[in-house]
């Protein structure tokens, strides 16, 4: 039987290896293809890919285990859950692997695509230039259809250049700027702040006007300190919570 194949990462010392590894497993899962295969292969074989010990790829995939993404038998194997739940909570220990594995696993629709001019909060990010690409995305939960979540994205323009639709629609803006089309990424601002659904929002997200919804700002920034990516993100209220934890090691 074919085994599903995992995305490969470049690990950070810094952070719990079985953390980092659960994380990029957790992403590539969520962001499967529906003819890719549910086996995962052997625990050894995934130490291997990811350059790990066992009892490190065990401690990640009994996180997984936990969250409900896989399930393990006995002489059988291990396999990913057809029915996951999405848009669970998410721990964000500062990878970027994280980042790509909060945002994954969801339906997506490209609602929309084009330039907008640098202005407002948008110049402290992008102060060398007049206009940036946008692209403005509706998320839903892949089994219920529920819309979960809405993401407006503002790009440099010779990066946008280089951004296929498809990969858009496949996966976060995060793992497309840094494992499609190569980009280098240095860290990643996160802002989460509480709102009250404007009608633009209530109405994408089906929820009441002013209902509690979470807004996250995300940059992302290059080896020299530029901002690449802005994205404003709007969540449900009742369908999404995040947890920062520091690590102090």
């Amino acid at each position: 039987m074919t085994s599903f194949a995992p995305d490969s990462i470049v690990l950070n010392r810094k952070l719990p290896l079985w953390y980092q590894v659960s994380q990029s497993l957790r992403a590539s899962i969520l962001g499967r293809s529906p003819q890719d295969p549910l086996r995962l292969p052997t625990e050894e074989q995934l130490a291997g890919h990811y350059g790990v010990s066992v009892l490190t790829m065990r401690q990640a995939l009994k996180e997984l285990e936990v969250e409900g993404l896989i399930t393990r038998h006995r002489r059988r194997g291990t396999f990913i859950e057809p029915s996951a739940q999405r848009g669970v909570p998410v721990r964000l220990l500062g990878s970027v692997d994280a980042i790509v594995a909060q945002q994954s696993g969801m339906a997506t629709e490209l609602l929309e695509q084009g330039k907008a001019p640098v202005s407002g909060e948008l110049v402290e990010y992008f102060p060398d230039l007049d206009e940036v690409a946008t692209y403005h995305r509706l998320r839903g939960d892949e089994k219920t259809g529920e819309p979960t979540n809405h993401a407006r994205n503002y790009i440099r323009p010779e990066l946008a250049e280089r951004i296929d639709r498809e990969d858009l629609i496949r996966w976060p803006m995060t793992k497309v700027l840094r494992d499609v089309i190569g980009v280098s990424i240095s860290r990643i601002t996160d802002t989460v702040e509480a709102r009250l659904a404007d009608p633009e929002t209530a109405r994408l997200l089906q929820v009441p006007l002013l209902s509690p919804i979470l807004r996250y700002t995300g940059v992302i920034y290059d080896q020299d300190g530029q901002a690449l990516d802005v994205a404003v993100i709007h969540y449900r209220g009742d369908r999404f919570s995040f947890t920062v934890t520091l690590d102090t090691h």
